[in-house]
């Protein structure tokens, strides 16, 4: 289920006259029994409420005044979410014959022609206040709040996500939280300018729209309704920009190492944290543990617990890095098979996180696997794999590709490995641009340019330098008899084994072309390699090195100072 939250104004969209139906009473009552949440986001004064809805515990919390209250109707309690205006403006207002006129916890409501002594009166006191309108009421409201910053407290409250609701309304007042909602639906009674700015537009009318858009959410219908304002940005074509549905999505990134599959990744994961989506990302190699703005669990020396994983995800606004760095490759596919079910059950539950990426996904759903417990990518949200080889991975994972990205030189071997491995046919590729993307079973594929991030990512280069590369990717000094495993696990540390090994050594790795192709390999920096390659052909032990270190250094910042070596034979 994309959506786990309904939030619903009152007046003329729930009820009718102030009433509502048993029928849309009912229908409120079955998305509860089903794990929805509901949330009730009304202009009207708590106490005004209570005396016309006798069914508040239906709710999980409600926000009145416009956004100015929180109540818990389990608890019975409220809390109010600005200060409250100063005595003196209703004083003025009731002096003036202003009627009616409410006052409530933070919020001071009246209807119009009265707006015009609204607003002298907080011209004349010197206030700093915010008048609301809507369908002829005028409400009073301190800077900021509204419906929209009211929904966001009661989510706070109940650790969900702004991305996991869909808001109902019918008013002015109501733009606010459909615009912050992740679907905006409108009743059909709804102003003609809500109707037009919203995602959805209801067939019926009040509490009868309402029980329309509970049907569709049980029925899952919901979850295909296209929300374009929430699409993704990947790239652009001559024609158009090539944006993604957050939801339902199964996309694999695949191309040779240094192909450019971290630039898309990390591009895509910058606009999903900068648009409030959730992501929990398994980083098998380390890459990711210097991205700012992530959580980080997990390091060399430990992997993080799957417990511990869920807690931090129950926050919605904290998305998390799983580094598995520290554990050995033959147990990753185990930990990742008892990481996934947990994921979506916390998805069930909570309707996030919204989106999983897999990094190096072969190694944590190889071939060998042959079921991957997630029936459908939407009921993680989202997934995004990433892998050098396609051909390599689990077909209960390559099951749930609805598209890939091919980047690098020859984007058309790359899917046809990835067509191979579904039995479909080679896609034709169409257009320009620096990566390929299909569509499964679209006859074609087109090429786009991708929309880069718009902070230049440095994790590559500050984790190659003097960072934990994984054991499979650390260069090793072993020499022509191979009395030696010498482990450089970055290049600070190639750069000092390479000073202290002996001459037959470094001439056994450098005659072999071992250099370059570690860099080009595992590295993926092709640029490098070549300059490297030039030096393996000749030179002299000691001027080989020394143009070595130099060429590393003009490329990639070394720390002054060593870092930490362990000098344990099983981690050198």
């Amino acid at each position: 289920m994309r959506y786990n939250v309904l939030a619903c104004d009152y007046d003329e969209t729930l009820a009718r006259r102030g009433q509502v139906t048993d029928e849309t009473i009912k229908a409120l009552e079955r998305l509860s029994r089903a794990g929805v949440k509901l949330l009730l986001v009304t202009g009207r004064e708590l106490d005004d409420l209570l005396a016309v809805f006798p069914h508040p515990g239906l709710f999980d919390l409600i926000v009145a005044e416009n956004g100015g209250l929180l109540y818990d109707p389990r608890q019975r309690t409220a809390d109010a979410l600005a200060d409250p205006p100063p005595p003196e403006l209703a004083e003025r207002l009731r002096r003036e014959g202003v009627t009616p006129l409410g006052v409530g916890r933070v919020l001071v409501a009246t209807r119009e022609p009265y707006d015009v002594h609204v607003l002298c009166a907080i011209r004349d006191l010197g206030l700093e206040a915010q008048v609301i309108y809507n369908k002829g009421a005028v409400m009073v409201l301190p800077p900021g709040v509204n419906k929209a910053s009211g929904l966001a407290a009661a989510l706070e409250r109940l650790a969900l996500s702004p991305r996991s609701v869909v808001a109902v309304g019918d008013g002015e007042n109501d733009h606010a939280f459909l615009s912050a909602a992740e679907c905006g639906a409108a009743v059909a009674n709804a102003l003609p300018a809500l109707k037009d700015a919203c995602d959805l537009p209801l067939a019926g009318e009040a509490g009868e729209g309402v029980a329309e858009l509970a049907e569709r959410l049980l029925s899952g219908d919901l979850d295909g309704v296209a929300v374009p304002r929430r699409h993704v940005l990947l790239g652009r074509t001559d024609e158009e920009e090539v944006r993604l549905p957050p939801y339902g999505v199964g996309l694999l990134v695949a191309g040779p190492s240094g192909s450019g599959k971290s630039t898309v990744t990390t591009a895509l994961l910058e606009r999903l944290c900068g648009h409030g989506y959730q992501c929990a990302i398994v980083d098998p190699e380390g890459d990711y543990a210097e991205y700012p703005g992530l959580t980080v669990l997990g390091d060399p020396d430990r992997v993080p617990g799957v417990a511990e994983v869920l807690h931090v995800l129950e926050q919605p606004e904290q998305s998390v890095v799983i580094n598995l760095i520290g554990l050995q490759l033959r147990d990753r596919p185990a930990y990742f098979a008892e990481l996934l079910p947990r994921l979506t059950s916390l998805r069930a539950k909570l309707g996030h996180p919204h989106w999983l990426i897999v990094d190096e996904a072969h190694h944590l759903m190889p071939a060998e696997v042959r079921n991957v417990p997630l029936p459908d990518a939407g009921d993680i949200g989202a997934l995004l794999m990433i892998t050098v080889h396609p051909d390599a991975m689990s077909q209960g994972a390559l099951r749930l590709v609805t598209g890939t990205v091919a980047v690098g030189k020859d984007p058309e071997g790359t899917l046809a490995a990835f067509a191979g491995a579904l039995g479909h046919g080679v896609p034709a590729l169409e257009g320009a641009g620096d990566l390929a993307l299909w569509h499964v079973g679209d006859p074609t594929a087109r090429r786009l340019t991708l929309e880069p991030a718009r902070v230049e990512r440095t994790r590559h280069r500050r984790k190659y330098a003097a960072g934990t590369m994984a054991k499979d990717k650390s260069f090793y000094f072993t020499g022509p008899d191979e009395r030696l495993r010498l482990r450089a696990r970055n290049l600070h540390t190639f750069v000092e084994l390479a000073e202290g090994v002996d001459d037959d050594t470094w001439l056994h790795h450098l005659r072999r072309g071992d250099y370059s192709a570690w860099i080009r390999e595992c590295l993926g920096d092709a640029d490098l390699a070549n300059e490297v390659a030039a030096l393996e052909d000749d030179g002299s032990p000691q001027e080989s090195r020394a143009r070595m270190a130099a060429l590393i250094g003009e490329r990639y910042t070394l720390p002054a100072e060593p870092t930490d070596f362990d000098p344990d034979h099983d981690d050198r």
